[in-house]
This record gives structure tokens, C-alpha cells and sequence, in this order.
């Protein structure tokens, strides 16, 4: 599974940015995908994460703030953040869990896309 995360930027606080990440390669298995964010000093951090068959999960800080939605047809995930904060300010990883069985085994791959810089300016 390839990840090409797309999106990011610099805007100010109050402001919004939307994230996409296109899935390719095996991705006939992919589980859930999700966003993930690491500041500066920080460790990384779920942000947000879409299961396979829609339902969400957000960080505490975001929700209310961020959408996460998928286009099955074009593979692709997006991350809507809305409403930005100085402390939204991280790089920002796309990720995917891939699951599928091998002669009656669960085997379980991860992936991450490179990632993309969300700067919020005060």
C-alpha cells in the first residue's frame, strides 16, 4: 500500500485547511485508515481514523473542529480541519491498516504516507 498525503500549509488561526491522502496498491484489505500528527518535541498522535465501513474516531482535541471522510471510489481519505489553533501545528501523517487472511491466518500490515506541514499562525 502506497499513501500520497496532500494538503497541507500555512494559515492562520480560526482558519481552514482539508488534507487528502490517496491509497494504491493492495488496498482491496485496507481496514481503517487515519491521520496522525507530530509536533515538535512531541510523540505522534492519533488525530482522527475511518473504518472501513465509516465509523470515526477523533482525538478529544479536535472533535468538533476536524472531519475525517473517505471516497471509496477514488481511494482516497481527507481530513477537514476546521477552526485551526496555534497548537494544530504539527506534521501530519497519513495512515493505513490493512488486514487479510493467509490459509486461515489474520495477517495485519500498517502503512504511513510521508507527511504533510499544517502551520497555524497566531
Amino acid at each position: 500500500v502506497q499513501l500520497q498525503a496532500s494538503g497541507g500549509g500555512l494559515v492562520q488561526a480560526g482558519g481552514s485547511l482539508r488534507l487528502s491522502c490517496a491509497a494504491s496498491g493492495s488496498i482491496f484489505s485496507i481496514n481503517a485508515m487515519g491521520w496522525y500528527r507530530q509536533a515538535p518535541g512531541k510523540q505522534r498522535e492519533l488525530v482522527a481514523a475511518i473504518t472501513s465501513g465509516g465509523s470515526t474516531n477523533y482525538a478529544d482535541s479536535v472533535k468538533g473542529r476536524f472531519t475525517i471522510s473517505r471516497d471509496n471510489a477514488k481511494n482516497t481519505v481527507y481530513l477537514q480541519m476546521n477552526s485551526l489553533k496555534p497548537e494544530d501545528t504539527a506534521v501530519y501523517y497519513c495512515n493505513a491498516d490493512r488486514r487479510w487472511v493467509v490459509e486461515g491466518t489474520v495477517l495485519q500490515g500498517n502503512y504511513w504516507g510521508q507527511g504533510t506541514q499544517v502551520t497555524v499562525s497566531s
